[in-house]
């Protein structure tokens, strides 16, 4: 019997499919219940980047949001993997500079900006990228206001016993309804813990950040102040021509969409009550983003507005060297149904 993640994904060139990508794929109910699955959602898989909306739990449920006077946008940023544009960095120098921290004392290194245009500019301009260029230097910002906040140790605040990492590993096990407690433990590009969850556990703590109206009342709060936060500010979540922020802006609240590395992306739908989770199995981002506007669109959640915007990735086109379209990036034949 075969037991391999089925076909999420495929890539045509002319009239014949190049490319395949297998996956995984949860849509979980607030109360746990699985309303659609594909392949195994049971197996653990690191959710990387995917859940700092739920990361950032921690830094609103502990007041230290609160304490500094922490903006919508700065709780954007939070939960962004951003693209080091002049308006990611400099909104996070400016949040770590009101808390009495500097660039240096971010741990998630340097990063020349993702984004070309920006990056660009750095290199004709002969500057150097800081640790504010770092996708993750929003989450780490948060991670640092929360240690001020609670009076903890800034120094190694990314060491796996460090009460922030301690706080948010102990959220991701609530959220997700699962004892993480002997699950395999790595370390995130940017340096933090990450832990394996089950699919069906991202997708379920996606679900309670969506309609968190079973969550004890200062955590749903929280929850649907995060969510506010990604939805009114998606550009600060991702960045130009980033599918997070294209998605977000399309969507008008409908969703917030969240992708994390090697094939990792999830969705919070609040008006039916969903988290969704996708892994692609062999980490293709390209994938998980087709994938992902694929299943937005059969659930009904994109309105004409919001297909249109997405229609780059509902029949994502792959070019040659000289710009000419040559093949398709779509939904594997069949699915979703």
């Amino acid at each position: 019997m075969d037991t391999s993640n089925p076909v999420l994904v495929e890539v045509t060139r002319g009239a014949a499919v190049e490319s395949r990508h297998r996956g995984a794929l949860a849509v979980v109910r607030v109360d746990g219940t699985i309303v659609a699955q594909w392949g195994d959602i049971e197996a653990p898989v690191y959710p990387r980047s995917a859940i700092k909306p739920i990361q950032a739990l921690a830094l609103v449920e502990s007041g230290a949001a609160d304490r500094f006077s922490l903006s919508a946008e700065e709780l954007a940023l939070a939960c962004a993997s951003h693209s080091g544009e002049p308006c990611h960095a400099e909104a996070v120098g400016g949040w770590l500079e009101r808390v009495g921290l500097g660039p240096e004392a971010l741990q998630c290194a340097t990063q020349i900006p993702r984004d070309e245009a920006s990056a660009n500019a750095m290199v004709l301009a002969g500057a150097r990228p800081t640790a504010l260029h770092h996708t993750c230097s929003g989450k780490h910002a948060g991670m640092l206001t929360t240690a001020l906040h609670m009076n903890e140790p800034i120094a190694g605040y990314l060491e796996p016993g460090h009460p922030v990492q301690r706080r948010v590993g102990r959220i991701l096990a609530e959220m997700g309804g699962r004892d993480l407690t002997d699950a395999p433990l790595g370390v995130d590009g940017c340096g933090i813990p990450t832990i394996a969850m089950p699919l069906a556990a991202v997708a379920l703590a996606l679900a309670r950040l969506a309609s968190p109206e079973g969550l004890v009342p200062k955590r749903a709060a929280t929850a649907r102040r995060l969510f506010a936060a990604m939805t009114d500010h998606p550009y600060l979540v991702a960045g130009r021509g980033r599918f997070d922020t294209i998605a977000m802006q399309a969507g008008g609240g409908a969703f917030a969409v969240k992708t994390g590395a090697e094939g990792v992306h999830v969705a919070a739908v609040p008006s039916l009550g969903l988290g969704i989770a996708i892994k692609i199995d062999d980490g293709a981002r390209r994938a998980a983003e087709v994938a992902m506007a694929a299943l937005l669109q059969h659930l009904g959640v994109l309105d004409d507005g919001a297909r249109a915007a997405l229609s780059p990735y509902l029949d994502a086109p792959v070019l040659n060297n000289a710009g000419l379209r040559v093949g398709t990036i779509r939904a594997a034949a069949g699915w979703p149904a």
